[in-house]
């Protein structure tokens, strides 16, 4: 996930720990030939993942979106192309228990 994704920021609360993700100002391989634009973020999601240390944990993702002006249209990275068949829930718990070593 680090690859894709940055950490802004980690707050621990008395019930669950937060955990804000931003996705990098890296274009998606599939528009490499096109000029790309970064035109911000998509409305933050919040995603509950599995339990951190016997509290929950909470996952807030800003997804980047790019101004194609190749073609005119707005673009976002595919995840399930990143993903391969997984679940992203899966990669984070895979990038969480990582961070947790």
């Amino acid at each position: 996930m680090l690859e894709y994704f940055e950490v802004n920021d980690i707050k621990k609360e008395s019930q669950h720990y937060i955990i804000y993700l931003e996705e990098k100002n890296v274009a998606p391989a599939q528009y490499q030939q096109d000029k790309l634009l970064s035109k911000g973020f998509y409305d933050e999601v919040t995603i509950q993942d599995f339990p951190l240390r016997g509290r929950a944990c909470f996952l807030k993702v800003k997804r980047r979106r790019w101004h194609n002006e190749t073609t005119g249209a707005v673009v976002s990275r595919d995840w399930e192309l990143v993903a391969k068949g997984t679940r992203m829930t899966a990669e984070f718990a895979a990038f969480l228990k990582g961070i947790a070593r």
